[in-house]
């Protein structure tokens, strides 16, 4: 009876162990690939807003919206901003142009970036520079390089985990490549306000 009783004990655990090795654990992570960086890449990206500066705005029916056609362009550079006053950007306001691709502030005007996947674009970064514009707000991710400019919030995307920041940089490389050569930064049209006195 006891040897029943083992040998029954026996096929079943055996029994159990080869329908655990069958089926995949619920919990495992899905295997990494390009597609699936692309899709999470694709959701971040729109999310997170990148659309709102980098990409040029056309009028629809409902005011303002991205020009798909050329998405990720960064500032036109056939768009000419009007003429800005001297004190622009230094009398406490910040000015944005119509397809707020261009802002006007006390560091002067910045442009956004091409961040499509043309060579004037990002299309010849390495991550780790992109890594390094998202994390440490370098232009082109280069080390020795300027700060990037207001309205760029690269300090909200210092928390990103590798694996976002992987996930952005892979799908932006799969975009339309966009052939847009943006401006170079102005430097603020005259000096800073003197700081006024408090009583």
């Amino acid at each position: 009876m006891k040897k029943i009783i083992l040998l029954g004990s026996f096929f079943s655990l055996a029994a159990w162990a080869v329908s655990c090795k069958q089926q995949p654990a619920a919990d495992a992570p899905a295997p990494v690939t390009k597609d699936s960086l692309v899709k999470r890449g694709a959701y971040l990206v729109s999310t997170m807003g990148c659309d709102d500066c980098h990409t040029p705005k056309v009028m629809g029916p409902q005011g303002p919206a991205p020009d798909m056609e050329h998405r990720f362009a960064g500032h036109p550079s056939t768009e000419k901003l009007p003429p800005r006053g001297p004190k622009a950007g230094m009398d406490g306001w910040v000015l944005f142009s119509m397809g707020q691709t261009a802002t006007v502030g006390p560091w002067g005007v910045s442009y956004a970036a091409n961040i499509s996947s043309d060579t004037t674009g990002i299309g010849l970064w390495s991550e780790p520079q992109f890594f390094n514009a998202m994390r440490k707000g370098k232009w082109k991710g280069l080390e020795n390089s300027r700060n990037l400019l207001p309205p760029m919030p690269w300090r909200n995307f210092q928390g990103l985990t590798d694996a976002d920041l992987k996930a952005m940089y892979t799908y932006l490389l799969s975009t339309k490549p966009v052939y847009n050569v943006v401006p170079a930064w102005e430097p603020p049209a005259g000096p800073p306000p003197a700081p006024v006195a408090s009583n």
